[in-house]
């Protein structure tokens, strides 16, 4: 009986580790290239601006084709505020929003999100007592 047991439970293990190692199916990561902005854009404050990207080069299955875009500055993205979400990053090549108002810098970049993160060069915001 006790072999009987141990025969049964080797044959358990031996199936699950089997199941465990099978390969996992291949997933299709969509990694859009931005060509806007660019390192030599400037966007103002309250002004309607465009991140494009271009989608030519997508995979036939993409996993994720819902889009955000957040706003990057010293390596942190403001998740808690997107500029821009709940669009289809596949159908799409671009994507228009009002800019907030945010402290002046040099080094903002735009992340656009899908299967996965890109960035765009760093730009600019510029912001004054006028801007929206």
């Amino acid at each position: 009986m006790c072999f009987l047991f141990s025969a049964f439970c080797f044959l358990i293990i031996s199936f699950a580790s089997l199941t465990a190692s099978a390969p996992l199916a291949a997933r299709d990561v969509y990694i859009p290239h931005i060509t806007a902005p660019t390192a030599n854009t400037v966007w103002r404050c309250g002004q309607t601006v465009t991140v494009a990207w271009d989608s030519s080069n997508r995979p036939k299955d993409v996993t994720n084709s819902e889009g955000m875009v957040l706003l990057r500055k010293e390596g942190l993205e403001d998740a808690e505020h997107p500029l821009a979400s709940g669009f289809n990053v596949v159908d799409l090549h671009s994507i228009s929003f009002k800019v907030p108002r945010v402290p002046p810098r040099d080094d903002y970049q735009i992340v656009l999100f899908g299967d996965s993160g890109n960035f765009s060069p760093k730009f600019t915001i510029e912001c004054d007592s006028d801007s929206a």
